[in-house]
């Protein structure tokens, strides 16, 4: 795989408007606009050349994971890798609940090498360590984490970083036990006050911090006029203040956005071209329209969604449909949910919120602990008093 050295990064920068940041300690020059691989459509041709497009807008951090678009997404990455126009790095995860010693993750490791098409992972993740008590299990003799640390001494991994959905105390914690070189975890301009810890423990650490979900898994896309208020130049959008908010942060080194079209690549990356600051201004007229509620809303993970449902619910529509009535009100959660009819993915063989036997098994799963029963319930008492 090609290597960025300080002569690439600076030749990069004349060419484009993309900025490049350091990665932590790793002396690796990273775009502040990272390329998300869970988004890509259908057609596997299209989705490579749009990762294949990206890079010739300055992207260079691609990210992906077993699993991502039904298990698709490394290998399309791999498709794409075969002619990249510059040089990149790449981004993948072992997923910790499947692969638990140390020789799992090392076969999961050669399996990703083959699909990418790669010798090398650059960052390599502990993926989405919920809590302190999984963490100690990863890091546990013979575990996940050697595993890792076992392919990076064999040059097929260059850096064990991880991912998470902890609270900021927890993931400070890890931080400073020192084992990692980068954290992946959730932050937006609409939950940033919830999820500064994390961020301000890795910036004291000098670790690199890569951001998901900053336009809060496709809600802030989706309605971009309700959040106008975090646009602070008229010409551009929603979803380009929402990043350039994130990449103003101090602290923060790739702002990761899934993209499966050249259309989204253009807006994403357009971002990077107002100033990467957020006047002391606009920082309190955000900071007076933000609530706990708005660190409550989905961001359509689907790790609850409808096949760990024994009653067949389709779980993430229904949490998603849900923040509207934190949003607005329960009106607007009831014209989404037949919205969902309209396009057929609701279905009348789907379960119904009603139907949920409070068995628990998504709020296990959900990576912000929400109160995914209560809120079933509470959709279930909207449809019956529209009834």
């Amino acid at each position: 795989m090609i290597r960025y050295n300080e002569a690439i990064t600076a030749r990069k920068q004349e060419e484009s408007a993309m900025i490049y940041r350091p990665y932590g300690k790793t002396g690796k020059e990273v775009s502040v606009i990272g390329f998300g691989g869970m988004r890509f459509g259908d057609d596997d041709d299209y989705a490579a050349e749009v990762v294949r497009y990206a890079s010739e807008k300055g992207i260079n951090y691609f990210d992906t994971a077993p699993f991502y678009c039904d298990d698709r997404s490394e290998s399309i990455f791999g498709k794409a890798f075969k002619k990249m126009p510059n040089p990149y790095y790449i981004s993948t995860k072992s997923m910790i609940r499947k692969e638990k010693t140390a020789d799992e993750v090392r076969a999961r490791i050669e399996k990703s090498l083959g699909r990418l098409g790669v010798d090398k992972i650059n960052f390599f993740h502990m993926w989405c360590l919920m809590d302190l008590d999984q963490y100690r299990r990863v890091m546990a003799p013979g575990g996940p984490y050697e595993g890792a640390m076992k392919a990076k001494a064999e040059g097929l991994v260059d850096h064990v970083v991880f991912s998470t959905h902890c609270t900021g105390k927890d993931i400070r914690t890890i931080i400073e036990d020192d084992v990692f070189e980068g954290v992946l975890l959730g932050y937006n301009v609409i939950n940033h006050p919830f999820r500064q810890e994390g961020v301000q423990a890795a910036l004291e650490h000098q670790l690199g911090v890569v951001t998901m979900n900053p336009l809060s898994g496709g809600l802030i896309p989706r309605y971009q006029d309700h959040f106008s208020f975090i646009r602070e130049y008229d010409e551009e959008s929603t979803v380009q203040a929402a990043l350039r908010f994130n990449a103003a942060q101090p602290g923060i080194t790739v702002v990761l956005a899934g993209m499966g079209s050249k259309e989204e690549v253009d807006e994403n990356t357009a971002a990077v071209a107002r100033p990467l600051t957020v006047s002391e201004a606009k920082r309190r007229e955000i900071s007076g329209k933000l609530t706990e509620k708005l660190d409550a809303l989905c961001t359509n993970c689907q790790y609850c969604r409808e096949k760990k449902c024994p009653s067949k619910i389709k779980m993430n529509l229904y949490m998603e449909a849900y923040n509207l009535s934190l949003l607005i009100n329960s009106d607007e959660t009831l014209r989404q949910l037949d919205w969902y009819h309209d396009r057929g993915e609701l279905k009348a063989e789907d379960g119904l919120p009603g139907d949920c036997i409070a068995c628990g098994i998504c709020e296990t799963l959900c990576t912000q602990k929400l109160p995914i029963i209560q809120r079933l319930e509470a959709v279930q008492a909207m449809l019956d008093q529209r009834s």
